[in-house]
């Protein structure tokens, strides 16, 4: 049996992520929506209607233009500070925060030592991925290659994203497939998939941070 921790990036979207919050009921599916701050700030309703129905909200930043370790300049402040102070009473407990990718890429891009030093400092829990099926780009192929990619015996972090490409027009039927197959959904996120939990590092962190890399920022 597989296990899949859901999430969706890049959102809220007015007319998408109610859809999918309808779709996750009917199917009684948790998730996690990582937030972008200038859409959060545009459409809060959609991002309180997923808290209150017990899915968890965290932080992607707030403008998702540049990874944070190819930023000019100190700017975890106005990316990171800034969207979690507009998530608020909507937050997770251990402040979830996920790095963009750009395109589902891990590496030192991800973050620059000052971010780093943001999170820590802020005892940010910061979550990364394992299953990237390119529904932002391929809105209609996504579905086969993500059943691949749940189809591992390990534990899958999902990222799907509330977008308003149609991709999620396939949502339910995607859910139904894996729900038949004896899929086990969890909110939990895979171990390998966290880099640090409330500000401690739990695993090492130099390969998903840009040099110069501060010494001891492995603990």
């Amino acid at each position: 049996m597989s296990t899949v921790t859901l999430s969706f990036d890049n959102g809220p979207d007015p007319d998408v992520t109610p859809a999918v919050l309808d779709i996750l009921r009917a199917r009684g599916v948790p998730a996690t929506f990582f937030v972008l701050g200038h859409k959060l700030a545009a459409h809060r309703a959609a991002a309180e209607r997923a808290h209150a129905e017990g899915h968890w909200i965290g932080n992607h930043t707030w403008s998702h233009t540049t990874p944070l370790g190819q930023a000019p300049g100190a700017v975890a402040e106005k990316e990171i500070g800034r969207t979690q102070a507009l998530i608020g009473a909507l937050s997770h407990p251990d402040r979830l925060f996920r790095p963009q990718g750009g395109g589902g890429a891990l590496g030192p891009h991800l973050l620059s030592g000052g971010a780093l030093r943001y999170l820590r400092n802020g005892g940010y829990t910061c979550v990364l991925w394992n299953a990237v099926p390119g529904d932002f780009h391929d809105p209609d192929g996504w579905v086969e290659t993500a059943l691949t990619l749940c189809a591992d015996p390990a534990p899958a972090a999902l990222v799907l994203h509330d977008l308003p490409n149609g991709a999620m027009r396939h949502l339910d039927r995607f859910l139904g497939m894996l729900l038949d197959r004896g899929t086990r959904f969890v909110q939990d996120f895979p171990a390998d998939c966290i880099l640090l939990r409330r500000g401690h590092a739990v695993r090492p962190l130099a390969n998903y941070v840009t040099a110069p890399f501060e010494a001891g920022a492995t603990s």
